[in-house]
């Protein structure tokens, strides 16, 4: 293994899910270490920062999205994808809400989970810059988050869902939640008043 190698934190109280996710990334050559309560993932979190931690909703002791707020809290930046079953949709929105990059369905396909991994670490890497746009030219634009104004920037720039979930590594569907509450905050009724708020106050002339 690389001395340079990714590190993947897996936290999931489930031994078989554990055991899954750390075989594939093993084999593809990323750093992993896994934990099977959120207490010791943040522990081992405070002392070595990770490349990306994937996180389980429903564990005992401290759930999913009582660990992100802490996180959050913080100011931790790498992706953390949240594990979640079809039932858990809400949660999983609100996981977002409270910092999570994007959420894994169960029954999910390992393959699959690599790739939106290594999607999202590059994601991070390739917009470690600030945004080109400044970030007070509207009203509302101070109370986006740093994801938030990504995904703007690629709404704003016509990309569909899926265009901007590919450039940014997360879902279609996670940028619909973001959408939404960027959409909220700003106080656009749909996409194109959206668009219209945003372009008309960063344009040379407004209208």
């Amino acid at each position: 293994m690389s001395v340079n190698a990714k590190v993947i934190h897996i936290v999931d109280d489930d031994p078989a899910i554990r055991d899954a996710l750390s075989l594939v990334f093993d084999m593809e050559g990323y750093a992993v270490d896994t934990f099977d309560n959120g207490d010791a993932f943040l522990d081992a979190v405070g002392s070595a920062t990770p490349n990306c931690v994937i996180l389980d909703v429903h564990m005992p002791g401290q759930s999913g999205i009582e660990i992100l707020r802490r996180l959050h809290g913080t100011g931790f930046a790498v992706p953390v994808f949240v594990i979640s079953g079809q039932g858990d949709i809400p949660m999983a929105v609100e996981a977002i809400k409270q910092g999570a990059h994007d959420f894994i369905e169960k029954p999910f396909d390992a393959d699959t989970v690599v790739t939106r991994v290594r999607d999202a670490i590059a994601a991070v890497e390739n917009t470690a810059t600030p945004p080109e746009h400044p970030a007070g030219a509207f009203p509302g634009a101070e109370t986006l988050t740093p994801r938030e104004r990504e995904v703007l920037k690629e709404i704003t720039a016509g990309a569909s869902n899926k265009e901007a979930g590919r450039t940014l590594g997360i879902s279609p569907r996670t940028i619909e939640v973001h959408r939404a509450r960027i959409m909220e905050k700003i106080g656009a009724r749909n996409a194109a008043d959206l668009v219209r708020i945003v372009l008309s106050r960063e344009g040379p002339a407004g209208g």
